[in-house]
């Protein structure tokens, strides 16, 4: 059967030796080099190198994994700091026991065990050897089995692969052009099949993943916004936050539902496994170790991905540079921080969620998800094909290839299935073309102070930080209570009900002062307004009596592209030359949802009847010519509303599995059809 892996075919034990070879070797030049480097270190004889190198070998091999085992949490909890102290420890003493290798102490011998350790992982990074040997599955799997959570069926499973942001044009285009090669191979061999679809209104993760993940993304209009019913602001990647989205749509009957793991996701789709998933971090307790136990069954990972961590950030750096340079426009300013966050999204992150899917499937668990963040991450801020985006899109693409050369080697038979949640749209700011944000046009059409949140693209990688030491903070003992430190820091911005963290705001002597006069917040091109202290949602009357310059001001901008309003006849979609009654479809003059498809209508209509809905939402202008939208967030890539390729994502899937013949419209209906695909789900498609 197509897009099954039959593990007889593809097992090459001569790799396995291959990669030992050349990675004994790699550790006796290093030694030598060593030798030659440090005082108080000798070897007898380029020979003895070479032995000594097959002994630290056989150390890592047959006696590492054991201690690991017995320490995995806590070099879990201290980012593989101690267990690579440990692994030096150990090598440093076989060492010393080796009589041809001579030297000064044990103090010295860890060190060497440390340079050593360095070396080979820059060494293998320079000549990309392969991690992925038999032996580091078994290594994984012999824990597996060892906690009884191995499950072997022939009932085939399947891993589902979220790539953040990436449009089904964009990958298309990345196939051609030799960005994706690796997905593009699966559909030039006939195994897989690309198909695009179209979101909701919402084009972002969080109503994405609630529809794909639950089925259900009702009430939710955006990343973040103001909800008066409960007086505060709600933002997607807020483990609280999101634990209460999840609480909201949740039926106990997600994709995942049935003994599956959630990956670095923002909803967990009831997935009883679960990490790095903002939904869930506030729960999760004792699980950590078990989680990452597959990353940190390399001796030598966590040096790998700090160096390729520092190179990242280095390559940041660079490429900033040669964007001010050559004058790219558009462009936006990116930091120091920004690099940081970018080597945790594209490196740190990465390797952990793939170690942790690695795992999953090494245990067969029948239904994986994860979501790769970093093209997402870099999009946003280079722009959507950018020489480092497509960069990342290219490592994130041999990412997905490592994955699926672990399938052979599961105990059950696996589809795999790799797709995007939305899109991303480009072009200049709202504030780099007209000189002025959003909020600020309200609050001079208001005369009020706008309390807003801060952008997307800063905060995924930070929350996905702070999920992190979320997680740890479960654990029990004193690393525990480290990590709660750092996770109290950043839910200390809570306090005030305001999740997302608005600047400026001092803590208010009553409660009445607690609520903000107006909210102006920004979901990529999509602006959401609100008046907390109005009851119930303003109608375009209410909002007239009150702000009379408001709405004519938003209308009339050529950033802005419509404006849904509600009013004493129903919904009502203002454009600078006419509106239409969305629920009528009644029009008068230029009817401001043309360009935007011809499902615009239904998209906003559907926003306009949740009860949440904003008392103002703005959608950017749609340049149709240039492909670009105006983000009211500082970001080059954007997504959150309508126009251009922002909305359209992608499904790439085995042949054998069936898609609809209609168009897919919005996450829930993708969703039914992700059901049908799974063991023992009727095949059934939706309507």
């Amino acid at each position: 059967m197509e897009g099954l892996n039959k593990p007889e075919v593809h097992r090459h034990p001569w790799r396995l030796t291959s990669r030992v070879i050349v990675v004994v070797l790699i550790d006796a030049v290093a030694l030598i080099a060593l030798a030659a480097l440090l005082p108080g270190f000798s070897i007898d004889g380029d020979g003895a190198a070479l032995l000594t190198a097959i002994g630290v070998g056989l150390v890592n091999a047959l006696i590492w994994p054991v201690l690991s085992r017995l320490t995995l949490k806590l070099s879990v909890l201290t980012l593989g700091l101690w267990g690579l102290f440990l692994n030096a420890l150990l090598v440093g003493l076989a060492l010393l026991a080796m009589p041809w290798v001579h030297i000064d102490g044990l103090p010295e011998g860890i060190l060497i065990s440390f340079c050593l350790a360095i070396l080979t992982s820059l060494f293998s990074s320079l000549f990309a050897i392969d991690e992925d040997s038999t032996w580091y599955y078994n290594v994984v799997r012999s824990q597996l089995k060892r906690r009884g959570q191995v499950i072997e069926t022939d009932v085939p499973g399947v891993v589902f692969l979220e790539i953040d942001g990436l449009a089904h044009d964009v990958l298309r285009r990345a196939m051609t052009n030799g960005n994706a090669p690796s997905m593009a191979a699966w559909v030039r061999q006939g195994s897989h099949r690309i198909e695009g679809w179209e979101t909701d209104w919402s084009s972002q993760t969080g109503a994405c993943q609630a529809g794909l993940l639950h089925g259900n993304n009702h009430d939710m209009p955006a990343f973040r916004w103001w909800e008066k019913d409960s007086n505060r602001a709600l933002v997607t990647n807020h483990p609280k936050d999101a634990a209460e989205m999840e609480a909201r749509q949740s039926d106990g009957h997600g994709l995942l539902a049935e003994d599956g793991a959630s990956r670095a996701n923002i909803l967990s789709g009831d997935a009883p496994h679960s990490m790095l998933t903002m939904s869930t971090v506030m729960k999760s307790r004792g699980q950590i170790g078990k989680d990452y136990a597959a990353y940190f069954a390399r001796p030598y990972g966590v040096i790998k991905t700090a160096i390729q961590s520092v190179v990242e950030i280095v390559r940041e750096r660079r490429d900033n540079q040669r964007q001010e340079k050559t004058g790219i426009e558009p462009k936006i300013a990116r930091s120091r921080v920004y690099a940081v966050m970018r080597a945790w999204a594209t490196v740190i992150q990465l390797d952990l969620q793939v170690a942790a899917v690695v795992g999953d499937i090494l245990a067969g668990r029948p239904t994986i998800y994860t979501t790769f963040l970093a093209y997402d991450e870099v999009a946003h801020h280079s722009g959507i094909e950018r020489p480092e985006s497509l960069y990342t899109l290219t490592k994130v693409d041999r990412e997905i290839e490592r994955i699926r050369r672990v399938l052979p080697e599961a105990p059950r038979p696996y589809r795999l299935v790799v797709l995007s949640d939305h899109g991303q749209s480009q072009g200049a700011t709202f504030l780099q073309r007209y000189g002025i944000t959003l909020e600020q046009l309200v609050e001079e059409a208001t005369g009020k102070q706008a309390v807003g949140t801060g952008q997307e693209g800063e905060e995924n990688p930070r929350a996905y930080i702070t999920a992190s030491a979320e997680e740890a903070s479960r654990e029990d003992g004193a690393v525990g209570s480290a990590a709660k430190a750092v996770a109290k820091r950043d839910s200390n911005r809570d306090e005030l009900g305001l999740s997302g963290g608005p600047e400026g705001l001092e803590k208010p002597a009553s409660e009445e002062d607690q609520i903000p006069e107006l909210s102006v917040m920004a979901s990529g091109n999509l602006g959401l307004i609100t008046f907390p202290r109005e009851p119930g949602r303003l109608t375009r009357e209410r909002i007239n009596q009150l702000y009379p310059d408001l709405l004519d001001r938003l209308r009339a901008h050529p950033g802005v592209g419509f404006v849904l309003v509600d009013s004493e006849q129903g919904g009502l979609v203002l454009g600078p030359d006419g509106f239409v009654r969305i629920e009528t479809g009644e029009v008068d003059g230029e009817d401001p949802l043309a360009a935007f498809g011809p499902n615009a209508v239904e998209h906003v209509l559907r926003t306009h009847r949740f009860s949440n809905c904003p008392d103002i939402m703005v959608n950017s202008t749609w340049w149709k010519d240039m492909d670009e939208v105006a983000a009211f967030e500082e970001l080059v890539g954007s997504h959150g509303g309508m126009g251009g390729t922002q909305a359209h994502p992608f499904v790439l899937h085995p042949v054998d599995l069936p898609w609809p013949e209609e168009p897919v419209i919005g996450a829930e209906e993708v969703h039914h059809v992700l059901k049908s695909w799974l063991p023992g789900e009727t095949k059934t498609l939706p309507a």
